[in-house]
């Protein structure tokens, strides 16, 4: 089969910069990782991302603030131009593709109170390849949505291929801890895992609580979970938001909702009684707890059957994602968790960059016009492709 170099964009919830891989791969059996490099958002746009994530929560935020989001579109589309051009100048490589994520600003569904699905992410593809002079792979969540699918979670099928080539054996799930925290299993097809073998979901907050409570004291995060180990978990406010988190959870459940809102999250349990008064360690310490038993309680669910339907097997949990360098937070989930919990690093699969070469393959897949949502992962109707491609040079 032909191979085609494919460079992948990924910015995440944190808005703190781009992650960029250089990937060769077929679009279905092999890839190959050519380069990884991550690029620092300057201070203007770190800040007027999450400043417009502070003010748009829905549709018709996007219609009141489309100036600043227009205006912020095109400054992120410069940087990316940048970070393009400077990679392909160190790598040296002729890329076929980019598969441009863009910064999500938006990611809503129906959560609260509305029926709307909105996945926005900033990122001009057509001005991206004006100035790159490539074909560019951009706004992936569309079909998914406009096919009953969640938009989220995307990366499955990268991580099926990482598995494999990797000589990981199944079962295993793929946990990815970012803003939301989600997973992938994988293992012998049964009615969770559909035929395919394979099914995703977000599974609760990843770092995004511990990361907006931290900003309120003008940090970006809890560097290795220190502040959070310092602090008292305060359990008569937790026990209470876990049991109201768990009906919420079986409420999304029964909606077929797969993938999580953010702004739900911070809403429900920042600013309100749940954290009120109290202290930056303390608070820490609550948000993170809150983080462990979640992430632990659906890694726990899906272990167990998957382990059953394996004939016994006993299934492996690999990490991966800026949530795994927080070592309180890693340590808590172990305890808490019946199976190894190991870091992908350790198969030697950089654990910062598995989005962006997930993305930059997303490109290929897309081009090729080859599915990158199912219904056991984003709850689609059927497989569907997804990406709009441009060439505007």
């Amino acid at each position: 089969m032909k191979s085609y170099y494919s460079l992948g964009l990924m910015s995440g919830t944190s808005g703190d910069g781009v992650d960029a891989s250089i990937i060769q791969s077929d679009g279905v059996n092999t890839y190959k990782v050519i380069l990884n490099k991550y690029f620092q958002y300057d201070k203007y746009i770190y800040e007027n991302i999450h400043w417009l994530i502070s003010l748009i929560k829905d549709s018709r935020d996007l219609k009141r603030f489309s100036k600043d989001v227009k205006k912020l579109e095109k400054i992120i589309t410069l940087f990316h131009a940048k970070v393009v051009k400077e990679i392909i100048k160190e790598s040296k490589i002729n890329i076929n593709l980019i598969g441009f994520h863009g910064q999500t600003i938006l990611h809503y569904l129906g959560s609260r109170g509305s029926d709307e699905k909105i996945s926005k992410q900033l990122g001009n593809g057509k001005l991206l390849a004006k100035l790159t002079k490539k074909k560019v792979v951009y706004n992936f969540r569309q079909k998914d949505l406009k096919n009953n699918g969640n938009g989220a979670p995307l990366a499955p099928i990268f991580h099926k291929l990482l598995v494999n080539q990797n000589n990981i054996y199944e079962p295993v799930i793929i946990l990815n801890i970012g803003g939301i925290a989600n997973m992938t299993a994988i293992g012998k097809p049964w009615g969770g895992l559909a035929r395919i073998g394979m099914a995703s979901r977000d599974i609760g907050p990843g770092n995004c609580l511990i990361d907006h409570w931290m900003r309120k004291y003008h940090d970006k995060y809890d560097k290795d979970g220190l502040i959070a180990r310092s602090g008292k978990i305060i359990k008569s406010r937790l026990n209470k938001e876990i049991k109201i988190e768990k009906r919420r959870q079986w409420n999304r459940r029964l909606r077929s909702i797969s993938s999580l809102d953010i702004k739900d999250y911070i809403t429900t349990y920042l600013d309100t009684v749940f954290t009120e008064g109290l202290s930056l360690r303390d608070g820490a310490a609550t948000l993170t707890e809150f983080t462990v038993l979640t992430i632990s309680s659906w890694i726990n669910t899906y272990c167990k059957e998957m382990d059953y339907y394996n004939s016994g097997k006993k299934t492996k949990v690999i990490v991966c994602g800026g949530g795994r360098k927080n070592k309180f937070l890693l340590k808590n989930i172990s305890k808490k968790i019946k199976h190894k919990l190991v870091s992908i690093d350790k198969y030697g699969i950089d654990g910062d960059f598995v989005e962006s070469q997930a993305f930059a393959y997303l490109a290929i897949r897309s081009y090729l016009n080859l599915p990158i949502s199912f219904p056991s992962t984003t709850g689609v109707s059927k497989p569907c492709t997804g990406g709009i491609i441009i060439k505007n040079f």
